[in-house]
């Protein structure tokens, strides 16, 4: 497994001041992805942005994973809304 697009999520733990079940749960809920080898679990560094805001979510605004999945639904869902909004309004000579 190439692991140099990868840390360690007990790194991520340790800058983070995060519990490893924590990063455990959000790849549960299929917030994130983990990959394995023998010994550990590493996380992409693409996800690195997802896994902050979900710590911010979860230890600053106190957030449980049942509501970061439902916030997390949602933003995903007005996104593909803006896009679509984009696309018609492009087809229909609008430009923006």
């Amino acid at each position: 497994m190439d692991t140099s697009k990868n840390i360690s999520v007990a790194q991520c733990c340790t800058y983070y001041k995060i519990e490893t079940t924590f990063v455990q749960s959000l790849n549960d809920y299929g917030l994130i992805t983990l990959t394995q080898t023998e010994e550990e679990y590493f996380i992409d560094y693409d996800q690195l942005a997802d896994l902050e805001r979900f710590v911010h979510l979860h230890y600053d605004m106190d957030i449980n994973l049942e509501g970061i999945e439902a916030i997390t639904h949602l933003l995903n869902r007005v996104h593909d809304l803006q896009h679509e909004v984009k696309q018609l309004r492009r087809e229909l000579g609008h430009g923006k």
